[in-house]
């Protein structure tokens, strides 16, 4: 299935790496290199079956690299040596019929770790930006390259997911990957679709069918509001409010329209006739009866967050300190391999839960030097992915690979379909997802992940959305697909790491700062 036009893998990899040695581009080919792989892009030729791909290293003898349907390639050239002059040609087949219809010649480089960022960070942007629900803008549920989409759900945007992203989206502006108008196009189109979807006192579905609006239901029950879905799309947005706030009338007009929303959010009635904890879920069918109350640590903190600085539809204090923080029980003493935790994890108490934890509340709340009664918000989500680092690297388990430079449990595909690993529950799987989006917390031991990852599996794990979801080499496990809730984080937080972008905004707006004062946070971001 193609995701995105040609056209536009063209203009954005003409755009992006400023740094990298120029793309040369020969007819309609755009090759872009890197240190083991050359990305090829190219019009489609009418009428043709199949494109075949072929280099050659002196000029004159050329070597067929694939055929393939598609019009862009990832060309993995470790095999043929490192830092290669390549001359390409691009074959387009019919019946026996075949025509060159591009050529193009390219070198390969040793990449800095910065630019192996830039790479990694722009290729998961264009999850969000090329592989976008054409009607709403906003993030497919999953992609799936070997074109299997499961539950018939092409167009089953992810609500939460797609927040993620949209951090990436401001990314992607301010490093040029698209323009600003671009971006204030494409969040007029998000905006405009928010507005008509399906909503619930305020509150989207987890799921939303993108070409009607109309909530997709996740589960039999759960065809209502999805408070935690819904802050994670409410925190990027905020940040695009803030991002664009003070701009021209069309950025003004897409700030304002995002305030709309913001307060039309009814966080109160997620307490459930009053009591003092939050409740996921509510269905105008089913009412409360997924029973799900918000309390312990998990991913869920920022639902509390933004429910104190709804400046509309508040929540009490005691709401937070009661529910979410159990009256104060949600504290603990943990300690493995030398690092302790100070929270309860749901489930997971001695370890820590899956890595996702540490990251979906994270993406605008700025975790470093966050802390309240309960918790030094930087030490518990630094510990929890040491912890998971270290229980890789120990492997009771004999899982093949785990070590130091291959670590990283999360909720991801897996061997079984999905789940969610964490120290209590490994199958042998990595998520490449957990040990990149950590990297604020722990940026060497992360980019060893990184390198490996891109040098020693190569076309295995990296395809055009970015490292896939899951691999094991214990199992000979390589699917290549994708899910927005582990791209989104991938993008956001290579970005904090790099400049603080999505945390400044978001602990900027004013709303924030003050419920995270009435909530009794402290934090270097909180003005004084």
């Amino acid at each position: 299935m193609k995701h995105y036009s040609v056209l536009s893998v063209l203009v954005l990899s003409a755009l992006s790496f400023a740094c990298f040695i120029p793309t040369k581009q020969v007819n309609t080919i755009v090759a872009t290199p890197y240190d083991i792989h050359v990305e090829l892009a190219w019009n489609k030729a009418p009428e043709a079956d199949s494109y075949g791909v072929w280099v050659s290293m002196d000029g004159d003898n050329f070597t067929r690299r694939a055929v393939l349907e598609d019009t862009l390639y990832l060309d993995f050239v470790n095999d043929l040596g490192m830092e290669l002059d390549l001359d390409y040609e691009i074959r387009a087949y019919a019946g026996k019929d075949s025509t060159i219809v591009g050529k193009g010649a390219t070198k390969t480089h040793k990449m800095t770790d910065e630019e192996l960022l830039d790479m990694v960070e722009f290729y998961t942007f264009r999850y969000f930006w090329n592989g976008a629900e054409p009607n709403s803008g906003l993030a497919p549920e999953r992609i799936h390259i070997d074109g299997e989409y499961p539950q018939n759900d092409a167009h089953i945007v992810t609500t939460g997911g797609s927040g993620m992203g949209i951090f990436g989206l401001i990314a992607g502006i301010e490093r040029g990957w698209i323009t600003k108008e671009q971006g204030v196009a494409r969040f007029e189109k998000i905006v405009g679709f928010l507005e008509k979807a399906d909503r619930f006192k305020g509150v989207w579905s987890h799921w939303i069918n993108g070409k009607t609006g109309e909530v997709q239901p996740f589960g039999r029950k759960d065809n209502g509001g999805d408070l935690v879905e819904s802050a994670f799309l409410m925190q990027s947005l905020i940040a695009v409010r803030e991002y664009f706030k003070n701009g021209d009338e069309r950025e003004k007009a897409v700030a304002a329209r995002i305030d709309e929303l913001w307060k039309e959010m009814d966080w109160s009635w997620y307490t459930r006739d009053g009591q003092d904890v939050l409740y996921w879920h509510w269905s105008p069918e089913y009412a409360w009866e997924m029973n799900f109350p918000l309390e312990g640590y998990n991913e869920c903190l920022i639902t509390y967050v933004l429910a104190a600085s709804s400046p509309t539809h508040t929540i009490d204090p005691d709401v937070y300190h009661k529910g979410w923080a159990r009256s104060g029980a949600i504290k603990a003493k943990n300690e493995a391999f030398g690092y302790s935790l100070q929270l309860k994890h749901n489930g997971a108490e001695k370890m820590g839960g899956p890595l996702f934890w540490a990251h979906y509340s994270y993406l605008g709340l700025n975790p470093m030097g966050l802390k309240d009664q309960y918790a030094d918000y930087q030490k518990e989500n630094t510990n929890q992915t040491l912890i998971n680092r270290a229980w890789s690297i120990e492997n009771s388990g004999g899982f093949a690979g785990y070590g130091e430079d291959l670590w990283g449990l999360t909720a991801s595909y897996s061997i079984n379909g999905y789940n969610a690993h964490f120290p209590g529950n490994d199958t042998g799987v990595i998520s490449p997802t957990a040990a990149i989006s950590s990297i604020p917390y722990t940026p060497e031991e992360s980019m060893k992940v990184i390198k490996n990852l891109y040098y020693n599996y190569g076309e295995n794990v990296l395809g055009r959305y970015g490292f896939y979801d899951a691999m094991s080499p214990e199992h000979d496990f390589y699917p290549t697909r994708y899910l927005a809730i582990d791209q989104g984080p991938i993008v956001a937080m290579i970005e904090n790491y790099r400049t603080g972008l999505g945390w400044k905004l978001f602990m900027g707006a004013p709303e924030v700062q003050e419920g995270l004062k009435k909530l009794g946070f402290e934090s270097p971001s909180i003005a004084k």
